[in-house]
């Protein structure tokens, strides 16, 4: 059986105090998308685009995009919404952890970790830059997101926010998942 960790950032919330230079979004295809059912594959890819190019400033590696870890991204961002919560756990109490532990990309590793951050924005707040920026603005969404551990990274963006955030307007819940494993 494989050992694993997990760190999980939780919700978004802005610390201006500690904000980093903006992403270099400019570079990232779609990074100033809104989120629609048209374009989610290309908000997805900007979204990992613009985290890679962020660490890349950082001097460090650039997550390679892998799709066992998108898909368990998908499943959180899906399951917020249909389900109605806005948290790293489900109501089920499943984990980031325990939805990675069941793919293919823990098949086979001696141990992996695994990293989560979620997000939820409405109106002009749901491009992929701006929601990375925000995840820069919190320490732990940053501690994630700086992580030289992982390797593998997983994003999924839906057009829609859970109700229970009483959300004016058009919105758009993000996650992604940061991975790494050890054979």
């Amino acid at each position: 059986m494989a050992a694993a960790l997990l760190a999980c950032a939780g919700t978004v919330a802005a610390d201006t105090a500690r904000a980093a230079p903006a992403p270099p979004s400019h570079a990232c295809a779609g990074a100033n998308l809104h989120p629609s059912a048209a374009n989610i594959r290309a908000v997805d890819a900007a979204t990992l685009c613009v985290v890679n190019r962020l660490r890349s400033a950082y001097g460090l590696h650039p997550l390679r995009a892998n799709r066992a870890l998108s898909h368990v991204a998908a499943s959180q961002v899906t399951s917020m919404v249909r389900r109605d919560y806005f948290a790293d756990v489900g109501p089920s109490g499943q984990t980031p952890l325990s939805l990675v532990a069941v793919t293919a990309y823990a098949l086979h590793a001696a141990e992996f970790a695994v990293g989560e951050n979620i997000a939820w924005g409405t109106g002009s707040y749901t491009t992929p830059a701006h929601i990375v920026a925000e995840w820069m603005n919190s320490p732990p969404h940053r501690e994630v997101m700086l992580s030289a551990e992982y390797r593998n990274a997983g994003v999924a963006v839906t057009p829609a926010v859970p109700a229970v955030l009483y959300a004016p307007g058009r919105g758009a819940t993000y996650a992604i998942e940061l991975g790494v494993r050890r054979f």
